[in-house]
């Protein structure tokens, strides 16, 4: 069934709205992001691919041995597996869409 679901009513923080497909009979699940400079998750990883669109603001991914820097505009894709974790460099907030390639979120967190 088709449907439309307000951002609002999603679980959130103050600057996440997670979707867990497995709530809404959706394949996929996703993490919306509106950050200010200097936030980011600690290392992480998750047994399926992460793809990462960013939407506005200047994001430092470190993956794995890579340490990249996106920007509004572009995607950065983390294989599964891959320990990853990301801060928001920018002087303005980061806003970007996490998708998740699972129903649910599962997460091995590295660091504390």
């Amino acid at each position: 069934m088709t449907r439309i679901l307000n951002k609002a009513d999603l679980a959130h923080s103050e600057t996440v709205y997670e979707f867990q497909g497995h709530h809404h009979d959706a394949g996929v699940s996703f993490i919306a992001i509106d950050a200010p400079p200097g936030s980011g998750p600690r290392l992480h990883k998750h047994p399926y691919e992460e793809v990462f669109v960013v939407q506005e603001g200047t994001v430092t991914f470190t993956a794995g041995d890579d340490v990249i820097e996106a920007s509004g505009g572009q995607v950065v894709v983390v294989p599964a597996g891959v320990p990853h974790k990301f801060v928001n460099c920018g002087t303005g907030r980061l806003r970007q869409i996490d998708i998740h390639a699972s129903n649910r979120f599962i997460t091995e967190w590295l660091e504390d």
